[in-house]
């Protein structure tokens, strides 16, 4: 006859046993103390004969928690978001949750299917790395009951946590490092602003801190992360313009500056040498590509993990105010702003 390929049940369990199904769920909720010693040796035999594992999913739905936390990533392929999301699991793993990861894609359609399915897996919470997410995405989000926390990203009008970079400190590090260094025209560059609350502090930070250094030209411009031609053009037109004078960009995010590093290679012009270059977020090439490059590293594992921390305080029912939980970046000097 052939054996059995389906799972043993608590039934069959408490059968070996020779006791009830009641006996068997003491034991597995922990309630040891319950059971004599004689019934706690029959359980523990008759489990480890069956090889008996307990479905912890069905446990859980059974007393209302399912230890999920949802994860909604608009840009898996962004370092950015590769480095948060390790500081998501080490915090996930330390408090006894498992994450679920949705990618987007920054398609709308598909977070709409992935909030609904989050929602059909019981997540207790969300956490949203909004990076590169478009607006009418992060709009979305708003009908979502359960408790969220954005990184990076604000909504107006959104009563919701927030973990991120402490943008308007961060922007005006790296604009005085770059009128230390002696630039005297200096041009911001970010993807379209729209309402995306990150590129607006580093912009304001940027003009706030040159508003104190009147001999400094300030410009910038926005362009979208694939417009190659346009990207090119606006990066000549600003080398051009302030012959004889030192420039420098500095770019919104880690994306941006490796299209201004494509570009700026394809126009013929070095970084350090013909032009100042400094980005916000750390790259792994940063100090490999040519004199290397100046960059504003965001502590992307801890806003990972107080994501995670936040989350889990509004699951475990903490009712204080709505908070943005923000971090220092930290410069890191090489060799495309030296003097």
């Amino acid at each position: 006859m052939a054996a059995k390929s389906t799972r043993p049940t608590i039934s069959d369990v408490a059968k070996a046993a020779k006791t009830g199904k009641t006996s068997i769920s003491r034991y597995l909720n922990g309630e040891k103390h319950l059971l004599s010693e004689a019934l706690l040796a029959r359980i523990e035999k008759a489990i480890a004969d069956l090889d008996y594992r307990p479905s912890l999913m069905a446990r859980s739905l059974k007393r209302g928690r399912t230890r999920l936390i949802g994860l909604i990533i608009a840009d898996i392929t962004n370092p950015y978001s590769v480095n948060v999301l390790s500081g998501i699991e080490a915090a996930c793993r330390d408090k006894g949750f498992t994450p679920l990861v949705c990618n987007t894609n920054n398609e709308v359609n598909q977070e709409q299917h992935y909030l609904d399915l989050l929602r059909s897996y019981q997540v207790e919470g969300i956490v949203v790395n909004a990076v590169g997410m478009r607006e009418e995405g992060l709009n979305r989000l708003q009908q979502s009951a359960l408790p969220m926390v954005l990184i990076d990203r604000k909504i107006p009008d959104f009563a919701c946590d927030v973990v991120g970079l402490d943008n308007t400190q961060a922007a005006t590090t790296a604009t005085e490092h770059l009128i230390e260094q002696g630039f005297e025209a200096i041009l911001f560059l970010s993807e379209p602003l729209g309402m995306v609350n990150t590129r607006r502090e580093r912009l304001n930070a940027f003009h706030a801190t040159l508003a104190r250094y009147p001999g400094v030209v300030a410009q910038n411009a926005e362009v979208p992360l694939a417009e190659n031609t346009l990207l090119e053009n606006t990066l000549r037109q600003f080398h051009q313009q302030h012959r004889g004078m030192r420039k420098a960009v500095m770019s919104a995010n880690g994306a941006l500056t490796l299209q201004v590093a494509r570009a700026l290679k394809r126009i013929g012009l070095n970084w350090g040498s013909d032009i100042g270059l400094l980005g916000f977020d750390e790259l792994e090439w940063a100090e490999l590509a040519g004199v290397g490059i100046t960059t504003l590293k965001q502590p992307t594992w801890q806003i990972g993990y107080a994501a995670v921390e936040q989350v889990v305080r509004r699951i475990e029912g903490v009712t204080e105010p709505i908070r943005e939980h923000v971090f220092s970046g930290e410069l890191i000097v090489r060799g495309s702003t030296a003097r």
